[in-house]
């Protein structure tokens, strides 16, 4: 059952969620999450309501002058295990727009350097004048999608740390909100990392565009739902394979698997299930 307001938009989509979830078994219900939920659910609707889900072209929204003013985008963060995940699950598809983006921030930072590279061969080739690479990178990525989500957020390349503060805040100014998933604090991305110093306007930036909250659930989910299961299975039998199938149906919360495709430094990696954060492969998957 979906609560809808009656133009169709989301009201209270992720609590009915996520309470179908704890009647079904799948989780047990957190307060922490609660907190977390509702205030996903108020951004959901609020951008709904704003125009970031409209149908029109992302090129005209982006340029329309009465274009509404942003809600802050939302920074999540918490130790793993805790659902992050799972409630960036449900957020996601509360948002009705084809203007959205969900992205690992490795993957979406590899293809940031990808883009300037081709910005930075096209000003070699004479084809560009310009020769600064972030205003037209961010303004591409602004009309591919309004709403960007990342999962696992976390900096640890100086490559990318040196580029983040100029690339947020051209997209903050585009009007594209951020929601994020990370296992850190703000004040702890990039800990330890060189020229730290240069870093620190950014993480100023996300706390003063984005509302962080911190998900202190008071269990360790993954570890829970795997309490009691055996982690190696001699032989590979039926039995062995019965008991991955217990294993993989506990950490995806009874959600049903979809393949999917991860890039990794460049490579495309086909996942054939995947749910929750969890992925499975077999040997062959993966090594032959």
């Amino acid at each position: 059952m979906r609560c809808l307001l009656e133009d169709g938009l989301a009201l209270k989509f992720i609590r009915h969620q996520y309470e179908s979830l704890v009647e079904s078994g799948a989780i047990e219900r957190d307060g922490a999450q609660l907190v977390i939920v509702d205030h996903l659910d108020q951004l959901a609707e609020t951008l709904n309501q704003r125009g970031i889900a409209t149908k029109g072209s992302a090129l005209g929204w982006l340029f329309h002058k009465s274009r509404p003013e942003p809600p802050k985008g939302t920074y999540i963060w918490g130790y793993v295990g805790r659902g992050k995940t799972m409630l960036m699950d449900l957020f996601f598809e509360a948002v009705q727009s084809a203007s959205k983006r969900r992205v690992h921030f490795h993957s979406f930072m590899a293809d940031v350097h990808k883009r300037i590279h081709e910005f930075r061969q096209s000003v070699k080739e004479g084809a560009i004048k310009d020769t600064d690479p972030i205003p037209p990178v961010a303004m591409a990525l602004a009309r591919e999608a309004h709403l960007i989500c990342f999962d696992e957020f976390t900096v640890t390349d100086i490559a990318d740390a040196m580029i983040l503060g100029r690339l947020f805040t051209a997209l903050f100014d585009q009007g594209v909100v951020v929601v994020a998933t990370s296992n850190v604090v703000p004040d702890r991305l990039y800990e330890g990392g060189l020229n730290r110093a240069l870093f620190l306007p950014f993480i100023d930036l996300l706390i003063e565009r984005m509302q962080v909250m911190e998900l202190d659930a008071r269990t360790d989910f993954r570890m829970e739902k795997l309490g009691g299961l055996p982690v190696y299975h001699v032989p590979a039998d039926r039995a062995a394979a019965q008991a991955v199938d217990e294993a993989f149906a506990r950490l995806g919360g009874g959600q049903v698997p979809k393949p999917m495709t991860l890039t990794v430094l460049g490579h495309a990696v086909e996942v054939p299930f995947a749910v929750a954060g969890v992925a499975r492969f077999t040997f062959a998957d993966l090594c032959e």
